[in-house]
């Protein structure tokens, strides 16, 4: 049995085990783990990193979807601490340990669904997303990521960190537990809830290459996040 075949299997009989548990709503989950969040995601310390490593070093001012208490912040400011971030998130008390933690640097936060939010046109040098956006289906993030383009100034750069499936599979496994469990319980359209529906790096690269983005690197290290650097170029004919 190969590493994919044993993990796969046991991600099946994850799920069977799993299959009566109710979905939990996504701001209420964090809340709820808000005290040992920072402790449970020092697991991607490196991760964080490569990310702030990645930044574009003239970026003056970043847009973080799903900042949650900031923690790739923290590694960006200590490289570049002049820089100004507008920080989205749905969960109200991750914004509050951000700002309390930063209260000196240039920080707006948003306690809002960022799907609705109003990122503007041509405004950031770059938008960052670390461990976020794993948690929904591809259909809402085409739009997204066609948003975050357009909101991108020419030669600025979405640098988006995640947990991506191992391969088709999974991906299928785990959106077919999801969507069976929404509908079992009864989810309305629009709420969020907890659950990880990654997809492979092939499917999250074309998302962002059909919003327009040029990928620009892929890293893919093992027990690291997934980063993927997509940048906003000049389109032919322009």
């Amino acid at each position: 049995m190969t590493s994919t075949d044993k993990y796969l299997a046991e991600l099946k009989q994850w799920l069977a085990d799993t299959a009566d548990e109710p979905l939990e709503d996504m701001a209420a989950f964090f809340t709820k783990r808000l005290s040992d969040y920072e402790k449970h995601m020092a697991i991607w310390e490196k991760s964080y990193q490569n990310l702030a490593e990645s930044l574009p070093v003239w970026c003056k001012n970043i847009l973080d979807l799903g900042c949650g208490t900031g923690l790739e912040l923290d590694k960006i400011w200590n490289l570049n601490p002049d820089i100004a971030v507008t920080g989205v998130d749905l969960c109200q008390g991750m914004l509050d340990k951000l700002s309390e933690k930063h209260s000196q640097r240039k920080l707006t936060t948003v306690c809002q669904d960022y799907f609705r939010y109003d990122f503007g046109k041509n405004i950031w040098d770059a938008v960052i997303s670390f461990e976020s956006l794993h948690h929904f289906l591809p259909e809402p993030k085409k739009e997204l990521y066609q948003r975050i383009y357009q909101s991108i100034k020419e030669g600025g750069v979405f640098l988006l960190g995640d947990y991506t499936a191992c391969c088709e599979e999974e991906e299928a496994l785990l959106r077919g537990a999801y969507l069976e469990k929404r509908k079992r319980f009864g989810i309305a359209e629009g709420s969020f809830v907890h659950f990880d529906i990654p997809l492979t790096i092939e499917h999250e690269s074309d998302l962002l290459k059909n919003a327009g983005f040029t990928i620009e690197k892929i890293w893919d290290a093992p027990d690291e996040a997934t980063l993927l650097i997509a940048r906003k170029t000049k389109r032919k004919g322009k």
